[in-house]
């Protein structure tokens, strides 16, 4: 079997409003939750294979320090202009408007969830 990256794991500071956030605006589902050792985990997934694992750890309250190891998520979507707005709405922050790219057939946005990890959005045009 060849290596695919699966998923990859997130701290939240408050579980069920990144459950809301991710499957209402930028709609992937929940897949499993799991609870442990003072912690919860939800995987998520969309149609595409890839899962997105979110995890919230019960001795810890607050805001959620990110460091400098992740960048961003990425995410394709069939419509860049209207996520912004759902995300906007739905309690996420613009971090750029959506732009058509000059060298490649496709638009960018960059997006923050509730947690303020930078989210990439990306459109990609059939031209």
């Amino acid at each position: 079997m060849p290596t695919t990256v699966a998923q990859y794991c997130i701290n939240v500071s408050d579980l069920e409003r990144s459950i809301r956030f991710y499957e209402d605006v930028i709609g992937i589902t929940v897949r499993m939750r799991v609870e442990g050792d003072g912690i919860t985990e939800v995987m998520l997934g969309g149609d595409g294979g890839g899962q997105m694992q979110l995890a919230r750890h019960d001795d810890h309250d607050g805001p959620i320090e990110h460091g400098n190891a992740l960048l961003k998520i990425y995410f394709t979507v069939d419509d860049a202009v209207d996520m912004c707005r759902r995300v906007a709405e739905g309690g996420g922050e613009i971090e750029s408007q959506p732009q058509r790219l000059e060298k490649w057939p496709a638009t960018m946005a960059f997006v923050r969830d509730p947690d303020g990890y930078l989210i990439e959005l990306l459109q990609v045009h059939d031209d």
